[in-house]
């Protein structure tokens, strides 16, 4: 059975932890109301702010560019105000029924929580729980439709970068050779930074 955790490392390559900070997390946490899957935030101190494969943009709290804690509070306040239902077709497709939540609500201590997107739409949240697994994923793919993943981030990024369908209907991409990393700008004047996690072998 695989470990995904360390599955996710040895896939993107050594760990630069360039903005590992403790106590934005408990900040964030604190303001959050709930805390953060732990995999999720080994992830994020590793490597974020990144973007994966040309598409999969993860967030940091401690950084100032890609602001995880900005990313949350204006990504709910977007979600709070959408029309999500609109893409409800019934129980199978129903974040409310994934989560068993009489109502949705987004960047609080009972609701969704946005941990990563992608520039093609998708939007990848963490849930209290998905169908009874504590701390699942949620995803709104990019055409609306609404997935629940009753597995840990850890699982659920290495199965998108391996290419599955990950992040909604369709979504499947599979990018051969080394994962691809992107980190933004560090300061005024910088570029955009580029790396490759370790060869695959595919």
């Amino acid at each position: 059975m695989t470990d995904y955790l360390p599955a996710v490392f040895a896939m993107l390559g050594p760990a630069e932890e360039r903005f590992a900070d403790p106590a934005a997390w408990l900040s964030l946490e604190d303001e959050l109301g709930r805390t953060l899957p732990a995999d999720y935030k080994r992830i994020v101190d590793a490597y974020a702010p990144v973007q994966l494969n040309g598409h999969l943009y993860l967030s940091h709290p401690a950084s100032e560019s890609w602001n995880l804690g900005e990313e949350i509070r204006s990504t709910s306040a977007t979600w709070s105000e959408s029309a999500w239902e609109f893409y409800v077709t019934g129980p199978d497709d129903d974040p409310r029924v994934f989560c068993n939540l009489p109502q949705l609500s987004f960047g609080t201590a009972e609701g969704l929580v946005p941990l990563a997107a992608t520039d093609q739409g998708a939007a990848v949240f963490g849930a209290p729980q998905v169908h009874g697994f504590s701390d699942g994923v949620v995803v709104q793919g990019e055409e609306g439709d609404w997935v629940a993943h009753s597995m840990t981030f850890a699982e659920w990024l290495y199965r998108y970068l391996i290419g599955e369908e990950m992040a909604g209907w369709d979504s499947a991409t599979f990018y051969p050779g080394p994962v691809r990393l992107e980190y933004p700008p560090a300061g005024p004047g910088q570029r955009t930074r580029q790396a490759s996690g370790p060869a695959r072998g595919v």
